[in-house]
């Protein structure tokens, strides 16, 4: 790694005493040919929409609120940012005689996401210069794409056909009817426990029960009373009152016991059912255990369809979708491929992994996936034209993808591109990059740094 920076440092240093030469030649001619003030009156105009606008400084051609020599306070601030012409005494970024094509103004289209313009140019010195700094450059090929997307899977359990059983109630198992291995239907029995919770609400149950039949008599008694005038009124609606809350408490109870799977008549004891069909994959219960409602005592899943977790690099999600299909081969299975397609790509990258999880459903109808089995995916793709590059042609400035395009043996032209799919060394441009045109390689990140400084060279950088 060391070994690597400084041979970069290297580079570094070469490249910028190339350029740097030329900076202090193109100033030089840019002396001889006329003074800031005779190119101001000679009517040198920015081009438009490429520099801010506002008033010349008649006496030094450059913007009268940015003029160092009239306003000798505000050197320092751009001497500070290293935006400073020594030759000349002005800022770099501002010197009519460094960059005769911004009229003494800054440009004003400066991309505020710290990467350089598209279509910013680096003009080196000479044409060896790229060769002493050792910049290659490649072709960019145009070859038939999205074939596929080779990632790795990992089977587990269908989520939404998993069920985890715990007692509803506290208490101790008194029987138990399956154990690991066993299938199961809906609604079958899985063990009985007795609860101490359950029988006194059966206790309550009865007696609400009996309470309601002598709130009904007594309601009755008293509605027949009232037609005899025997009774006031206000004694039929007190006994009708009483009659409602009996039904209450009676309802309320039995619903307590319909909760946890307990009948109304028996003891203390209830039957813990599995709400689905599938095979008892785990069972923590044991006869006599004195079991709580925070614990799972067994785990049931319909293994009739699995999950294929996919862990889809950051780089290949831009060709991933909903409904995409895949082909799954799973290790064990050799030459059977599984397929299905993408119902879920997940909204974050795992940070240490630089992956996303994609899921897709398989059909098991025999059995043969397991959850934890490992296999390969290929995440398909229609075949289409496809404008390749190698991957060192990609330089990142903050988010912005950039690749260098050689314009002439000492030109080079920062294109802001899009990638779509990598295979192998190479990366699909989806934008920015034409078949045919040259790009930079080895050494881009040396224009890179170049066009991040706003000037270097005797061309230095500018757009079209």
């Amino acid at each position: 790694m060391a070994g690597r920076t400084h041979a970069h440092a290297a580079l570094v240093l070469i490249l910028a005493a190339l350029l740097s030469c030329g900076a202090a030649c193109g100033r030089r001619e840019a002396d001889n040919a006329a003074p800031a003030e005779e190119q101001a009156k000679a009517g040198a105009k920015p081009a438009a929409g490429h520099v801010a606008e506002g008033a010349l400084c008649k006496e030094h051609g450059v913007l009268a609120a940015l003029c160092t020599k009239c306003n000798p306070k505000l050197a320092p601030v751009f001497q500070a940012k290293g935006d400073w012409c020594e030759e000349h005494e002005l800022p770099e970024s501002i010197c009519p005689l460094c960059h005769p094509e911004r009229g003494g103004k800054p440009a004003a289209d400066v991309p505020s996401d710290g990467a350089p313009a598209d279509g910013t140019k680096v003009k080196l010195k000479t044409k060896d210069t790229a060769r002493l700094a050792g910049i290659l450059t490649a072709r960019a090929v145009e070859r038939q794409g999205g074939g596929g997307i080779p990632v790795t899977a990992r089977i587990a359990y269908d989520a939404l056909k998993v069920a985890e059983l715990n007692a509803r109630a506290p208490g101790v198992v008194q029987k138990l009817f399956v154990d690991v291995g066993s299938e199961v239907k809906q609604g079958a029995p899985l063990a009985v426990i007795d609860s101490a919770d359950v029988g006194a609400d059966r206790s309550r149950l009865a007696g609400a029960v009996a309470r309601l039949k002598v709130a009904e008599e007594n309601l009755k008694r008293e509605e027949q009373l009232e037609k005899e005038g025997l009774a006031a009124r206000k004694s039929v609606l007190v006994a009708q009152q009483e009659l409602d809350a009996a039904r209450a408490e009676r309802a309320s109870l039995a619903a307590s016991l319909a909760v946890v799977g307990a009948s109304a008549g028996g003891s203390g004891g209830y039957t813990l059912t599995t709400p689905l069909a599938g095979v008892v994959t785990q069972r923590r219960a044991t006869v006599g255990r004195l079991v709580g409602v925070e614990e799972t005592l067994f785990e049931v899943v319909d293994v009739s369809s699995m999950w294929a977790e996919l862990d889809v690099p950051e780089t290949e999600l831009p060709a991933v979708s909903l409904k995409q299909p895949v082909v799954v081969e799973v290790d064990g299975l050799e030459g059977r491929e599984l397929k299905g397609e993408i119902t879920y790509v997940a909204p974050a990258i795992d940070p240490a992994t630089r992956t996303a999880k994609a899921r897709v459903p398989l059909a098991n109808p025999g059995g043969a996936l397991r959850a934890n089995m490992f296999g390969r995916a290929r995440i398909l793709a229609p075949a289409r034209a496809a404008v390749m590059v190698p991957r060192a042609a990609v330089q990142r400035a903050k988010t912005v993808k950039l690749v260098f395009v050689r314009l002439a043996d000492d030109q080079f032209e920062a294109r802001r591109v899009e990638i779509g799919a990598i295979e192998g060394d190479l990366v699909e441009v989806t934008k920015g990059v034409r078949p045919g045109e040259e790009v930079a390689t080895e050494g881009s990140f040396l224009l890179k740094t170049e066009t991040l400084k706003e000037s270097i060279g005797a061309g230095c950088c500018g757009e079209d």
